[in-house]
């Protein structure tokens, strides 16, 4: 298995989100483009990003000097339990609650109230299980 956020791993991501319809068909159908930005907490800056446009990954690997639209931070055993047991809806509150899923920079609330981008949200998970 290649190393969390590494390139590699970024471009598994990739393939795994644009081969899952249910996360790049809501996403089409909001026309959701975005620079998603994944990392640690207490780190300068994210590791690996991809960048969505109108719901497929166009490209993805390790962080560059480009904006990020979303910047998802945790610990690497938040990230690693998330990725190993699974990350639904359940988990989320709890998450941004006790400040385990940081927001570093993207609207949390906007998503989260609107389906067509919180059920992919969530969904991207799953597939972070599966690299």
């Amino acid at each position: 298995m290649a190393a969390l956020f590494s390139e590699k791993w970024m471009l598994a991501l990739q393939s795994k989100w644009n081969n899952s319809p249910q996360v790049y068909e809501p996403l089409q159908k909001a026309g959701f483009t975005s620079r998603i930005g994944y990392g640690f907490k207490g780190e300068p800056r994210a590791s690996g990003y991809i960048s969505v446009i109108n719901g497929r990954v166009l490209s993805a690997g390790l962080m560059d000097d480009g904006e990020l639209d979303w910047d998802l931070r945790a610990s690497p055993e938040d990230w690693a339990a998330w990725i190993e047991h699974g990350f639904g809806l359940n988990k989320l509150g709890p998450a941004i609650a006790k400040n385990s899923l940081e927001f570093a920079k993207g609207n949390y609330r906007q998503m989260i109230q609107n389906l067509s981008l919180s059920q992919p949200f969530l969904a991207h998970f799953q597939l972070m299980g599966e690299i």
